[in-house]
């Protein structure tokens, strides 16, 4: 991918990605309170879920963490990567929806957590996303549907906001060039595989 982005608007970018990421962790919490909803112990683990990624600003953030890690625990995660792309495209080509653990999890906990991207901190709890199209509802994850069909009312946590933030970050990475920035749709390990972002 032949994009490129100055380091100091980087820095930047990545310094306001944080403070989002900490506004999406707040609504995230807030709303797994609402809805009783807590992963611990939980047997329906979202890491095997599949998940591709959209933005040049989360992956110089997820590349970030991953660059400031030990080599020998980096080089692990990369060759977890490698495995988990490997049974993807198998699961794809069988006609399947991926159910791969994701390679930074560690005996079920996050390896790079303070740098998971925007669909693992929110991924979960009933949210809404409204747009041009209409309103999207997800409805959350299993437990959490069994948890709010016991109680009526709970609302649905609009992530439009925390949404047009990123894609805000996403075009001023892109800074003054014409047009959009490419897209990214890539998984957690394709990103891990591809290197740095934009550098």
């Amino acid at each position: 991918m032949s994009v490129s982005f100055p380091a100091s608007r980087r820095r930047v970018v990545l310094a306001k990605l944080a403070t989002l990421y900490a506004d999406m962790d707040k609504a995230y919490a807030a709303a797994a309170a609402t809805a009783g909803l807590s992963c611990a112990g939980c047997a329906e683990n979202c890491c095997l879920s599949f998940f591709q990624h959209h933005t040049h600003a989360e992956w110089l953030y997820l590349r970030a963490g991953l660059d400031a890690l030990p080599a020998e625990r980096r080089e692990a995660y990369v060759a977890r990567a490698k495995a988990y792309v490997a049974a993807c495209r198998e699961a794809l080509a069988r006609g399947e929806t991926p159910r791969v653990m994701c390679p930074l999890n560690d005996d079920g906990l996050c390896g790079l957590y303070g740098h998971r991207l925007m669909i693992c901190r929110l991924h979960g709890v009933p949210n809404v996303l409204i747009g041009a199209m209409g309103v999207r509802e997800f409805p959350g994850c299993g437990p959490c549907q069994r948890l709010v069909a016991a109680r009526p009312g709970v609302k649905a946590m609009d992530r439009t906001p925390l949404l047009k933030r990123l894609a805000a970050l996403e075009m001023e990475l892109w800074g003054a060039k014409p047009g959009r920035p490419p897209k990214v749709d890539m998984t957690l390990a394709e990103m891990i595989l591809a290197g740095p972002a934009g550098q």
